[in-house]
């Protein structure tokens, strides 16, 4: 089970998340996107969107420090553990919350509002789900390990079996012995993963840098002869 697991599970959505972008932009270029609904609601948008999307960014860089960065390197230049864990928390936390928080006014506003709730797919509610599940299970591991609990240092398991993994030799047995939480944290971000090239989300991996060398549009009036509106009632 830990193979099935930590080892056959993560490539297998690597693959799917690789390919899938692969597929989606050669055959559905044109719904490559992230289908807008400012035009029908932005009271709320103006809120949950900069929560949501700040808060994931530094989730975002967070997850990248304390998975793809060593532990000896920080402590290289200096950080110590206790120095790294304090920040890793108070941060994390942080962002958890107003992630989340922003992901809920979202849902709220997609449900509350009538043409964007009409405009939703059973898709757009897969990757709700999914993310928010995905966010929920990664504060509660962090709020649960290291604010309840005696604290946790994953990056003396979590990361190197992360690590493990790009370097083509898998380590399951660093996962077995992680927290229930961290684990079910860990196996809903490969589901997010192997569900992300087939929804709204691919417009992460996008950067309009096109229209640095796209020609101008040119726009002119047209004289249709009529004459002009008289002014007033």
């Amino acid at each position: 089970m830990n193979v099935l697991l930590w080892v056959v599970a993560p490539y297998v959505a690597l693959t799917v998340f690789v390919l899938g972008h692969v597929w989606r932009y050669r055959y559905d270029k044109f719904g490559w996107t992230t289908r807008s609904s400012q035009l029908y609601e932005s009271r709320l948008l103006r809120i949950g969107s900069p929560l949501f999307h700040f808060g994931i960014l530094v989730v975002l860089l967070g997850h990248i420090g304390g998975l793809v960065i060593p532990k000896s390197w920080t402590e290289a230049i200096g950080i110590g553990e206790e120095v790294y864990h304090v920040v890793a928390v108070t941060l994390g936390t942080i962002a958890g919350v107003a992630t989340l928080g922003g992901l809920a006014i979202l849902v709220y506003r997609r449900r509350t509002v009538g043409p964007v709730f009409t405009a939703t797919t059973r898709n757009d509610k897969l990757m709700y789900a999914a993310l928010g599940l995905t966010i929920a299970l990664g504060l509660a591991a962090t709020v649960m390990a290291n604010i309840v609990g005696g604290g946790y240092d994953y990056r003396t398991t979590i990361s190197p079996w992360f690590r493990s993994v790009f370097y083509l030799s898998p380590d399951p047995s660093l996962m077995a012995g992680a927290p229930l939480l961290f684990q079910l944290h860990a196996l809903s971000a490969l589901a997010l993963f192997a569900i992300w090239p087939f929804t709204r989300l691919v417009h992460m991996l996008t950067a309009p840098i096109g229209y640095l060398t796209r020609p101008y549009v040119v726009y002119r009036s047209r004289d249709t002869g009529a004459p002009p509106a008289r002014r007033g009632w």
